[in-house]
């Protein structure tokens, strides 16, 4: 592994120190406090700078994300609030949204509720606030690389509503700054069922400044709102009170993967210095073949929204309507992947 300027073998690094865990490795802990108590979080160190925090109960969906000790990612004002007092209906998925690197939305609806065929579905759906099974997380020496490893299982049923399940599977390695995720949603039910998914990135200060420069893959970008100014879209600024939340929706090409890159020319460190910072989030296209940009440089709530998905923000109705909406037959499954990357 190459680690703090220099190739080593599994012996030469343990011969270093007392335990793997002085350097990086996974940690596993509880909130207990507020709205927190009963939380469960898996946190991963890589040793190269990067730190993130899996929540389990959570969906397996991502908490704070750090480099050196400086976030890249956004924190909702709630926090990590457990899912015991989700409200599922209409928009009250925004009282607990947490936040962080990544929440996923779906599995069934996302974007606006919805109501479809004699069912109602509330913002961006239930998967955010269902607790995983399954949880296993562990390092493991492959040679002379130690990968770190968290799988997980979460799935949204109901009696007469379908089910659906998602296996996910998170890696990183010690000495990398990066992060992998295969999921795979299986239709594990006996009937077709709506399936829409969206990755819900948030990144916040001091990885975002105006000075920060946001580069979108290529292809065409149009406002949700025919109001809503296209100039500036790649653009950000000062924090803003009042600032009403822009979306635009980007077709990028579809041969391949597709990515966003995030350069921040001064990210501070410890001790008063600054780096060139890059964060790119890349993923496949194939199955991932829309870009909602949320950009919301409000006052408090000061996050830059990268989501990679298979369908729009206005819910279940509107997709249908529009021709859009995907569905998995009883046992299909259809796997999606991204990568995060600091360098």
């Amino acid at each position: 592994m190459y680690l703090y300027g220099r190739h080593w073998t599994r012996r030469e690094l343990e011969m270093h120190v007392g335990r793997l865990e002085q350097i990086g490795g996974i940690r596993r802990f509880a909130g207990d406090e507020g709205p927190e108590r009963g939380m469960e979080y898996i946190q991963v160190r890589t040793g190269a700078g990067l730190a993130y925090t899996v929540t389990p109960t959570k969906g397996m969906d991502f908490s704070l994300a750090e480099y050196g000790g400086t976030p890249i990612s956004w924190q909702s004002a709630g926090g990590d609030i457990h899912p015991m007092y989700y409200e599922p209906e209409g928009t009250g998925w925004l009282r607990t949204a947490s936040g962080g690197l990544m929440m996923t939305c779906g599995l069934m609806n996302v974007g606006s509720p919805s109501e479809y065929v004699g069912r109602s579905y509330g913002l961006h759906g239930r998967v955010h606030h269902t607790p995983a099974k399954h949880v296993c997380a562990e390092g493991i020496w492959h040679q002379d690389e130690y990968e770190m490893e968290i799988k997980g299982t979460v799935e949204e049923t109901a009696l007469f509503g379908g089910h659906l399940r998602l296996r996910r599977t998170i890696r990183s390695r010690l000495g990398e700054n990066r992060i992998t995720v295969h999921d795979r949603v299986e239709n594990a039910g006996f009937e077709t069922v709506p399936h829409m998914l969206l990755y819900h990135f948030n990144f916040g200060y001091p990885l975002l400044s105006p000075d920060a420069e946001i580069v979108f893959p290529s292809g065409s970008v149009v406002p949700r709102e025919p109001e809503t100014p296209l100039e500036g879209y790649d653009a950000w600024q000062p924090p803003e009170a009042g600032y009403k939340e822009r979306v635009y929706y980007h077709d990028p090409e579809r041969s391949g993967s597709a990515e966003v890159r995030i350069h921040q020319p001064s990210f501070p460190q410890a001790g008063g210095r600054s780096i060139p910072l890059t964060v790119t989030l890349k993923w496949q296209a194939a199955t991932l073949p829309r870009l909602v940009q949320w950009k919301m440089p409000g006052a408090g709530s000061y996050v830059l929204g990268i989501e990679p998905s298979n369908c729009g923000v206005e819910g279940m109705a509107s997709e249908a309507a529009k021709g859009r909406l995907q569905r998995l037959e009883p046992g299909e499954s259809v796997d999606y992947e991204w990568e995060l990357s600091l360098g």
